[in-house]
């Protein structure tokens, strides 16, 4: 049979990989609508259809699940960002980025916010581990932003002399506040207009 391992070192077979994930996905859609404090053990064994000696079998308890929780979100949103990044050379592009993620958050009235900046809020002040994992997630973020930043240079878009790891940072800044505000208010417009301001000043510094 088919196995493969955990990150706690056990070899699961392919049945038990597959209920791992799907705890681990319950686990993830509850906790972005509810926040980690307000979903229970209880909550994700209801959801994914598992008893409470399986979740048991795979996670020694929650902090060790919402650790995975945060690995699969992030897989998932740097996936994501890479396939909308890894073409991007342009201001034009970089305001495509910007507005795909406006209208995905537009669809939920900006509600719930960023998957990961959700998380970082949660529970970086509690779990070192959960944060040293959300640190480097970020890290990794801003890196496609500032790769993008660097082709810009690259084709003379963008002055050589600014700092593309710092534009990074602040783009990104700028949109997890925007995201904040959006999820305050329930609307997208704060989003829309710190992302924009970001992409104004990146712009500003253009060599034409």
């Amino acid at each position: 049979m088919t196995t493969a391992d955990s990150p706690e070192g056990r070899r699961l077979t392919a049945r038990g990989a597959k209920t791992r994930a799907r705890i681990i996905t319950a686990a993830a859609d509850l906790i972005y609508v509810r926040g980690v404090g307000a979903t229970t053990l209880d909550d994700v064994v209801a959801a994914s259809g598992v008893s409470k000696s399986q979740l048991y079998h795979h996670f020694a308890g929650k902090g060790a699940l919402v650790r995975a929780v945060i690995d699969h979100t992030g897989e998932r949103v740097i996936e994501r960002e890479r396939a909308a990044l890894r073409q991007v050379s342009t201001i034009a592009g970089l305001r495509r980025w910007r507005d795909a993620l406006v209208e995905s958050n537009e669809l939920q009235h900006g509600a719930y916010g960023c998957a990961l900046g959700s998380l970082a809020a949660d529970v970086a002040d509690h779990d070192d581990v959960a944060r040293q994992s959300l640190s480097e997630l970020f890290t990794e973020w801003q890196g496609l932003l500032a790769g993008v930043l660097r082709r810009l240079q690259d084709t003379g878009a963008l002055s050589p002399e600014v700092s593309t790891d710092q534009l990074a940072t602040g783009l990104m800044g700028a949109l997890q506040g925007g995201y904040l505000l959006a999820q305050a208010v329930h609307d997208v417009t704060p989003m829309a207009t710190s992302i924009d301001m970001a992409l104004a000043h990146i712009e500003s510094l253009s060599t034409g």
